[in-house]
Parts: structure tokens; sequence; C-alpha cells
């Protein structure tokens, strides 16, 4: 296949594994399986590299996991995957520089343990795929946050060097006062805000170059880089702040921004609402000579929605996206008791050339309300549902109800992710089952070698609001947005809801379910590791009667046969 492609398969027939590369925004997924039947039992897992566009060597990704020198030691210190190999068949790796023009090319080395524990390589499989920024140049472009705070990552980058709260402010509204002092803030901050706050301030200092137009709708407003290039676009931006509950407080950090913003747009360009229950939208639209965009998505403009949570930021370029999106802006603004009769409350197409993607803006009347439809659609998936989803947990209803039911049906993979208001995270499992992972397992029952953990504060991480339905076929398709796929985000909030048909979106979007699903999956790993008072480490092969291989569960357990066939 083509280096352009968004999934690209080794082509080497000696090697005994296959090998396929998916394309994430700022990330690569890559999947392996072996070619014919089990490996031999001495097969201890795979060795990856990978080459840079800009680069004529390959580099080895490291494990933090190795091979224990007896049953209670294990080398702290991260190593090489060629001598330290990776016990999956997938991997998310993320590229220092993703951004980088032309192709990475990725080694896959699959190593085996003689009897004198001594390691030794096999065929490796090579593929080589282009990670540039942008999904869909000049039309879209999907953008993450990194949403790692709680991981090893962090740590070792950032908090050996200072304290979290040297990074971000205690309370929401010591946003705009707060001055980060870490040594590496600036480094730090660009590593947690990924490319959605790469995206979002490149945008605005557009938007502040151009002297364009820009309309944003906004539920959280605290983050001071964002609300200081707000207030240099002067007069040319009208804004909609949300007032609901604690945001209408009077020291609020969104009170606190609208003061602000009234003295450099005027108080004309600057409104608080919260619809029926909430102005829950997170929206920007930039309408300049050269650059018209909009930000759709579920990244809040605040410290915890860049910097702490796993969101997501859609950027749709083109003059009918803004047209549309204005026209909501206007809408809200000016006919906020009945917007839901309005256009903008219908299902519209944004007109992008290569990509089906329509977008509906909350609340809806009766007449066209989406929810139903949207369980109905779930319904329908015949290979896979990825979905990451803030509060589902806590959010009784059709799609709760549906993604259940789905859970279920034979031949149906199902992987999800979702976050409690309070008290952790609930996973499914790769069994079918629901796991919970409290916040304290989060941080504080880690086992070694690994480091004790930040949990970044109060509240919660995973604030993602997406649906992946059959990603691997023709019909893919994602719904995503600030909507929270409940009645009040369809009938009563403002709230963006856009759904894409395109294989290219919806790859994206699984692996990134994918990557948030395995860090926290790895954390109820290691809160059974800790439980049960052992040390996390690699296996070695089955050295007498009744041992089993790492991979035996790969090849017995339906759905990890099934994950395991899927991506490769």
């Amino acid at each position: 296949m083509a280096s352009t492609d968004f999934q690209v398969t080794g082509s080497n027939r000696k090697a005994p594994f296959t090998l396929k590369l998916h394309r994430g925004d700022g990330m690569c997924l890559l999947a392996m399986n072996w070619k014919k039947g089990q490996p031999p039992k001495d097969f201890v897992g795979f060795a990856i590299e990978s080459r840079p566009p800009d680069s004529d060597r390959f580099f080895a990704l490291n494990n933090r996991i190795g091979f224990a020198a007896d049953e209670s030691e294990v080398d702290p210190v991260r190593l090489s995957t060629l001598v330290a190999p990776i016990q999956k068949f997938r991997w998310v790796h993320f590229p220092r520089d993703a951004n980088l023009d032309g192709e990475f090319v990725y080694r896959v080395t699959p190593i085996f343990m003689d009897v004198d524990d001594r390691l030794n390589r096999g065929e490796a499989q090579e593929a080589a795929i282009e990670l540039r920024r942008e999904t869909w140049p000049g039309q879209l472009n999907v953008t993450f946050t990194r949403g790692f705070v709680s991981s090893q990552a962090f740590v070792r980058r950032y908090e050996r060097y200072g304290r979290i709260a040297t990074l971000l402010p205690g309370t929401a509204k010591n946003g705009l006062t707060f001055k980060a002092t870490h040594p590496k803030k600036d480094e730090a901050l660009a590593w947690m805000g990924f490319e959605t706050r790469e995206t979002l301030l490149e945008l605005l200092d557009q938007a502040i170059r151009e002297k364009a137009e820009v309309r944003v709708v906004a539920y959280d407003l605290s983050e001071p880089e964002i609300v200081t290039r707000l207030a240099k676009i002067g007069s040319k931006l009208k804004i909609i702040i949300d007032d609901s509950k604690e945001h209408g407080a009077s020291d609020s950090g969104e009170s606190q921004s609208a003061r602000r913003l009234v003295k450099t747009a005027g108080k004309a360009n600057v409104k608080r609402q919260h619809m029926k229950s909430l102005q829950h939208n997170k929206m920007i639209v930039v309408d300049g000579s050269k650059t018209r965009k909009v930000v759709f998505g579920s990244t809040n403009l605040s410290w915890r929605g860049l910097y702490v949570q796993a969101n997501n930021a859609l950027v749709v370029e083109g003059r009918k996206p803004v047209a549309i999106a204005r026209a909501a802006f206007d809408n809200y603004f000016d006919r906020e008791a009945t917007f839901g009769t309005s256009e903008s409350a219908e299902l519209v197409d944004l007109g992008l050339k290569n990509v089906d993607a329509k977008v509906a803006f909350s609340p809806h009347g009766k007449d066209n309300a989406l929810l139903e439809a949207i369980a109905e659609d779930i319904g329908t998936a015949s290979s896979t549902v990825f979905y990451s989803l803030a509060f589902l947990s806590i959010t009784p209803g059709v799609i709760k109800e549906s993604l259940k039911k789905i859970s279920r049906k034979a031949g149906l993979f199902v992987y999800g992710i979702a976050d409690k208001k309070v008290g952790g995270i609930d996973l499914r499992m790769p069994n079918g089952n629901i796991a919970p992972v409290f916040s304290s397992a989060l941080t504080t029952n880690v086992p070694a070698p690994f480091d004790k953990e930040p949990a970044g504060g109060g509240g919660n991480r995973m604030h993602h609001k997406f649906i992946v339905i059959d990603f691997d076929k023709p019909t893919a398709r994602v719904y995503l947005g600030s909507y929270n796929f409940s009645v009040p985000a369809d009938t009563k909030n403002g709230e963006n809801l856009v759904i894409v048909r395109d294989r290219r979106v919806a790859v994206s979007y699984a692996v990134e379910a994918l990557r948030i699903f395995d860090h926290y999956h790895f954390r109820v790993t290691q809160m059974n590791a800790k439980k049960a008072r052992r040390t996390l480490q690699l296996a070695r092969p089955p050295r007498k009667a009744g041992d089993k291989p790492w991979f035996a569960e790969d090849y017995s357990d339906p759905r990890k046969i099934r994950d395991r066939e899927l991506f490769a």
C-alpha cells in the first residue's frame, strides 16, 4: 500500500507474523498477528523500532517491564524492547514529533528465548506510514489532548522536576491569574495539551493577524493563553459564555473572563447564557481573509480541558462550515428561547469535498431530536463499536441501554471507557465485563518498577464524547462533539454534534479509544498486581508442566482472539 494511506501492511513473506500500521492523529497503532497457528512457546514478545523521516537510523522503543533476575527484582530503568520485548499484539506509539513531513518507518522483530535465557531475534517486518498533522489536509483535522497526567511518561518527563501544583492551578477560578513556576512549564504544557492546544493557539493567532471575525461559544473559559488571545481580537470577537451553576458566580473563571472581554470586545458582543440547562458548547469560528475554520468537539477552554483531561477537537475548513457555524452562533445569541425550532437544530451537511460530515446543534425540539436515532444506529453495528464517553456511568437512557445490548451481541467487538463524575473510570474489559478503576488506584496502587503518579486534581480525567461504529468497514462512522449522548444534551443544553462517515477519521478515533483504554486497562493490571503483592515483569517461556506462554489467553479467550485478528 502507498505510504500516504492511513493503514499500511508489512510485506516480508519470510516473517512469521503480519504487521499492520494504523494512522492516528499524532500517534500510530502497530498491530501484529502470527501467520500460522500459535507462536512457538519460546516466543517472548516483539521488539519495536522506529525511524523518523529526518533520520537515517532506527530507534528502539522502550519498556519499563523487563525479565526479573529473580522473583523479586525488576530493573527500574527503561529497557530497549530489543532486550525487554512487548508482550502484546498491538501497541500505540507517540513519535517525538509526528508533524514531520515524510514516512515514519517501523521495524518489528519477534524475540525468542532459549533454555539458557538467551534472547534471539527472528525475521522482522517493516512498514512505512505518513503521520502528517492534518487528517484531511485543507478540509478536516482531528486533534487530541494528551490526557496522561496520571502516567509514567508524565512522571519521568516532568514531575521529577517539580510538583504538578507548579504547573496547574488548584481551582478553576484561579485559572486566569495562575502563573506556572515549573522549570519545564513551556515544554510540559505543550506535551500535555498535545495537538489540540497547538491547533487552537495557532488558529487564534491566525485570527489576530488577519483581523478576522471570530465567534466563540464556551462552557468553561479560564485558560489565560486562550483568553489573552481572545482579548487581542477586540471588537471582531462575539462570544457566548455559560453562566450555569458555579459558572454564574462573580468570582468564577467564566465571570472573570467575561468582564475582561467586555473591555476589549464591547459589552454588546459578550453574552452569558445557559439555554434550558447549560450552554455546554465548545465552538470557535474564525472567518478571515485566508483562514476560514470551525472548531467542534469536547475540549473546554480551561486548564483541565487542555492539560488534564482526554479531549478532542475537530477542525473543519471552508466557507460552508463557517457559514453554518456562524448561523448557529447567531441563533444562540438572538433566538435562545426558540433555538430548538431553528434551522441550526437540524442535521446539515458541512459541504466538505472528500468527507461526509454533518453537524447539528442542540437543544433540539421534539421533531428534530437525535438521541433515539443514534441509539438505533449503534444497534446496527456489524463489526465493532468503540466508545469513550464522559459520564456514561451516571447517564441513564437509550445510549447506555443500546451499548449494553450490543456488548452481548455475538461476533461484535465492543471496547469502551466511561468516566464517572466522581470516583474514577469504568472500563468495558476484553472479556465483556465492566471493571471500575477508582481514583486512588490511578495513583497510589502502583507496584514496582513504576513510580507513583499524580492524580491531576479532582474531577473527571476522561472527557471525550465519541462513538466509533464499524471502523474497519466502508460504512465506518463517528459521532463526536460536546454532546454527552443524554436527554439533556439532546433537548436542554447548547451542544455541537458532528457525524463523520469516513474511514480515515474513524480509524483515528478508534486508535485514540484504544490508547486511552489500554492506558487505564494497565492501571487495572497494576492494581491487581499490588493486591497480590507481586512485581510486574515479563514472562519467560514455559519451563515446566502446567506453565503457559504469555500469549495463551490471546489464543483461547474469544474476545482476545478477535482483538488480535481485528487490527492485524
